[in-house]
């Protein structure tokens, strides 16, 4: 069923669990998170960004995210990930996302928030929560030069964005980043936990392939309601296309969807949204 995420993160938020965000841009990902999210009664998000359009058109692949979100059994979100702008998010919302990002943490903070106040003036009338970012999350890169310059989040200024702007949920930077981690994870929880103290909306960890389980359950207890997977599912993609590389090609994308719904179900596991579709009152 099409779900709001609005209601699953303030959920999750309240009972001590997060929702995955799994981003998906080819069939059998998408096809392993669902079948992740039957076997497991769990609700999910499901998304899309603009890294991904060099793979595939995402126009022509949202209907079968749509369409396989309203089909499931259990609570799915379709969401659009850092969208850089204003035309990307709406586009994204045409074509069917029924939540979206716009990601304005490049720039500075007055320009950040006039961004995302005429993101949620345009979609909260159509019912669309927005998602925002206050730092900047780091991209794909050795992590020790993405910590050097690392922009965090700040918590002095973390509730005046959420007021001025109005988001639904907020993405913090506390030393996560995109991609594979070079060196382990240095992941700064007093900023977590002062940010949390600070604002009523549920946050949101970017990056979280690769952190170690127990810092992801530590954000999950600290306030996270929303863990976005996506280097994972690639990785255990790769490894299964690797175990079975003399067998036809059919066979090795049966296999990649296994491996990626097998990723799914430890993820949603570790977030403990297993069986939380129950929670779900009409």
């Amino acid at each position: 069923m099409l779900a709001n995420i609005k209601y699953w993160e303030t959920v999750g938020q309240k009972n001590g669990f997060a929702i995955p965000h799994f981003n998906v841009w080819n069939a059998e990902m998408l096809m392993g998170v669902i079948d992740a999210a039957e076997e497991t009664k769990a609700p999910i998000i499901i998304s899309f960004g603009t890294g991904f359009i060099q793979n595939t058109i995402f126009e022509e692949f949202a209907p079968m995210m749509v369409s396989m979100a309203k089909n499931a059994s259990v609570p799915v979100i379709t969401h659009w990930d850092h969208g850089r702008s204003m035309d990307i998010v709406k586009n994204a919302y045409n074509y069917g996302m029924n939540s979206v990002m716009r990601d304005a943490s490049a720039l500075p903070f007055e320009e950040n928030i006039k961004e995302i106040q005429s993101v949620v003036d345009y979609f909260h009338p159509l019912g669309i929560p927005v998602e925002a970012e206050l730092g900047h999350v780091g991209n794909e890169t050795i992590y020790e030069e993405a910590l050097a310059q690392y922009q965090y989040t700040d918590p002095n200024q973390a509730k005046e964005f959420v007021d001025r702007t109005g988001c639904d949920s907020l993405a913090v930077a506390i030393g996560n980043v995109h991609g594979v981690y070079s060196a382990k994870p240095k992941i700064a929880f007093d900023v977590l936990e002062k940010v949390r103290n600070v604002v009523d909306v549920p946050l949101v960890l970017h990056g979280a392939s690769c952190i170690p389980d127990d810092d992801v359950k530590k954000a999950v207890t600290l306030g996270v309601a929303k863990v976005n997977i996506h280097t994972e599912l690639g990785l255990a993609a790769m490894d299964a296309i690797r175990e079975n590389v003399d067998k036809p090609f059919l066979e090795v994308e049966q296999y990649v969807r296994k491996a990626v719904k097998q990723r799914a179900i430890e993820k949603i596991l570790l977030l403990g949204d297993d069986g939380k579709a129950s929670y779900w009152k009409k």
